[in-house]
């Protein structure tokens, strides 16, 4: 019988996160979720229609950017894994380093495809391509400014994880997620924005080109982290289901779950475009992932589910 685990959740009690914190306490872990207190655990399951609260699972508060605020929330707990759901910024990472120095067996970061943004390679991207050693931390920039950390969101990413890398505290992983399709909840509004441009004949801005990507369904990530966290290996890793998906087999999906109509292109050189109308590459190659023991589904086989699930439709 395996034994159960000291688990601290950063953020996350929303969409896969909740999944994740779902696996971890069916799997007899021990879970704390440490958060703002803008959503509460209690309320993510509820939305999900699980129970009230999940029996066991401990809340803390605190704002993970105030370094005093989050060590006195820890406290003296000790963990025998962190999963990190919220790191977007060196200074966050630096942060946390501090903080759980001495206090994990095992720190996993949710990090994301966008880390290999400048990458716009014609081949599946490997985690060799962007090496958190080499990159270079800035932590002077304007992180705190949400129109700069949102104009910045890989590079932040890239920067945490060269934090937690090139001064290791602990084992560290960084999970690079491609991204992230379906369930009820999905609160982007990626897919609806195909939905409701087919059902009302409105354009679908995209630029000349459009690129494949590599996308996960919302239950697969959900397995991969919780499968992360018990694992290993250390370093980054691609977590991205086989297969690339074009934006026309996509929004096609799209359009066979609506009476009628089809998705209606308009170019656009240099303007706003619509969701995953990606003007580089953004394929991920998984064959770490695949080599170190986790079975990945094919995007074109679970599409129409997460179209489905998304639109509110039944399977």
């Amino acid at each position: 019988m395996r034994k159960a685990r000291e688990v601290l959740v950063i953020g996350g009690n929303r969409y896969f996160g909740k999944r994740l914190i779902a696996r971890l306490v069916a799997a007899g872990d021990r879970v704390t979720v440490l958060n703002r207190g803008s959503s509460s655990p209690t309320l993510g399951f509820a939305r999900a229609g699980g129970p009230p609260s999940p029996p066991g699972v401990v809340h803390l508060v605190a704002d993970r950017d105030d370094e005093k605020a989050l060590a006195e929330a820890v406290g003296t707990r000790v963990f025998d894994v962190v999963l990190d759901q919220v790191c977007y910024t060196p200074r966050q990472a630096a942060v946390a380093r501090r903080v759980f120095a001495g206090r994990t067996g095992r720190y996993v970061m949710t990090s994301t495809v966008e880390v290999y943004e400048h990458e716009d390679s014609e081949e599946l991207v490997p985690e060799g391509a962007v090496d958190p050693a080499t990159v270079a931390v800035d932590l002077e920039l304007p992180w705190d400014e949400p129109e700069f950390l949102e104009s910045h969101y890989g590079e932040g990413k890239r920067q945490a994880e060269a934090v937690f890398t090139t001064d290791p505290a602990f084992p560290f992983v960084s999970v690079r997620v491609a991204h992230v399709l379906g369930g009820d909840d999905d609160f982007t509004g990626r897919l609806q924005h195909y939905a409701d441009r087919i059902r009302t004949g409105a354009p679908v801005a995209v630029p000349p080109v459009t690129h494949p990507a590599t996308y996960i369904h919302v239950e697969e990530i959900a397995d991969f982290l919780f499968w992360a966290a018990g694992e290993d290996f250390t370093g980054p890793v691609n977590a991205a289901s086989h297969g690339l998906l074009a934006l026309d087999e996509l929004s096609t999906a799209v359009a066979a779950q609506l009476p009628g109509g089809a998705p209606v292109f308009e170019v656009t050189e240099c303007g706003d475009v619509s969701p995953f109308a990606f003007r580089r590459r953004y394929g991920m190659d998984n064959s770490r992932a695949t080599r170190l023991g986790f079975t990945f589904g094919d995007v074109r086989q679970w599409l129409p589910k997460a179209v489905a699930e998304t639109l509110g439709k039944d399977d």
